[in-house]
C-alpha cells in the first residue's frame, strides 16, 4: 500500500528535510513517529528536499507499507490482531493515520501531517510532480519589522522598489540555464523552467515573492530573490538579472538570502491517469542528466 502524506512544518529548528545522522531533520522526526504508529522502518519519499531553516505549508511525500505495517494500520481499536476490511473502512484507516502521527508528535509540534490518503496508481511524490511553488517574505523599511513574523520573514534594512523587483523577476521566466543562481552540484543540471516569478506587497506591506518552476536546483529560489533585492536597492538594474543569468556564472552582487523567509507552499501533479507516465518521464530525464 502506498500512502500520500501532506505535511506542514516550521523549518526554524530543523537541519533541512533529509535524514542525517545525529541531526534533527523533518524526515527523521516524521519517520520516527511513523515507526511508533506502524512499526518497521518507514521511509518517506518527498516532492522537494528543503534546506535547513526552510518552511513548508504543503509538502508532499509518499510512504510504502509492507504487509506487517498495513495490518497494523488496519487493526481494529480495542481488538488487537483483528483487521478492518472493505474499501470504506480502509480509506478511513488511512485518513486516520494523519491524526495518529500528529498525536505522537505532540501538542505545538513544529511539524504536522495535515492529511493522509491512499495514493492513486502510479503516484510518486517526487517524480510525478510537475511543478513546485515557493513564497518568500521580506520586511523592509516600508513594511517595518513585526517580531511575531520574524521566524518566516527576512528583514532588509532598506526601502525596496517593489515595481522594479517585480519587473526583474518576470524577465527571468522561461526555460533557461540558471547556473548563475544555483549552488553547483557535481553532475547535476542547472537547466530549469521558471513558470512564474513575481512580487507583491501584502496587506501589511510585506514583500512576497511567488516563485513556481518545474523543479529547483540548490539555493536557486534564495539566489533569485537576492538578485531582485539588489534591484530593489538600486545596486542592479532590472535588465541586469537576465544578463547575469545568461552569463551562467555566479557573481558577488547576487546574495543568497536567509532560509527563514522561504516557504514551500504547493506541489502540482497531473491527473491521476497521467501520474505514472509523468514519473517515468522525469526518471528518464534525470538519468540523462
Amino acid at each position: 500500500m502506498r500512502i500520500r502524506l501532506d505535511i506542514a512544518y516550521d523549518g526554524t529548528h530543523f537541519r533541512g528535510w533529509a535524514r542525517q545522522p545525529g541531526l534533527r531533520t523533518v524526515q527523521g522526526v516524521l519517520e520516527e513517529s511513523l515507526a511508533r504508529v506502524l512499526g518497521g522502518d518507514p521511509r518517506l519519499v518527498v516532492a522537494g528536499r528543503t534546506d535547513a531553516g526552510v518552511h513548508a505549508a504543503d509538502q508532499v511525500a509518499h510512504l510504502d507499507l509492507d504487509d506487517a505495517q498495513t495490518a497494523r494500520l488496519l487493526v481494529v481499536r480495542g481488538r488487537p490482531g483483528e483487521a478492518s476490511t472493505g474499501p470504506e473502512v480502509v480509506e478511513a484507516a488511512v485518513a486516520r493515520l494523519a491524526r495518529r502521527v500528529t498525536g505522537v508528535l505532540g501538542a505545538y509540534a513544529d511539524v504536522a501531517v495535515s492529511r493522509t490518503s491512499a495514493a492513486p496508481a502510479g503516484f510518486d511524490a517526487r517524480f510525478s510532480a510537475v511543478w513546485r511553488r515557493y513564497a518568500y517574505r521580506i520586511a523592509d523599511g516600508t513594511s517595518g519589522y513585526d517580531p511575531l513574523e520574524r521566524l518566516r520573514t527576512t528583514t532588509v534594512r532598506a526601502d525596496l522598489d517593489a515595481r522594479a523587483m517585480d519587473a526583474a523577476a518576470r524577465s527571468l521566466i522561461g526555460l533557461h540555464d540558471f547556473a548563475a543562481y544555483c549552488k553547483p552540484r557535481e553532475e547535476a543540471t542547472t537547466i530549469r523552467t521558471l513558470l512564474e516569478f513575481d512580487w507583491r506587497r501584502d496587506a501589511e506591506g510585506v514583500l512576497v515573492a511567488n516563485v513556481k518552476a518545474d523543479a529547483f536546483c540548490h539555493s536557486m529560489v534564495r539566489a533569485l530573490v537576492g538578485a531582485c533585492v539588489a534591484v530593489g536597492e538600486g545596486r542592479l538594474g532590472v535588465d541586469d538579472v537576465a544578463v547575469i543569468r545568461d552569463g551562467r556564472t555566479r557573481v558577488p552582487e547576487v546574495k543568497v538570502l536567509a532560509a527563514r523567509g522561504l516557504t514551500l507552499t504547493e506541489v502540482g501533479y497531473p491527473a491521476d491517469d497521467l501520474l505514472a507516465a509523468r514519473a517515468d518521464q522525469t526518471r528518464a530525464r534525470r538519468d540523462l542528466e
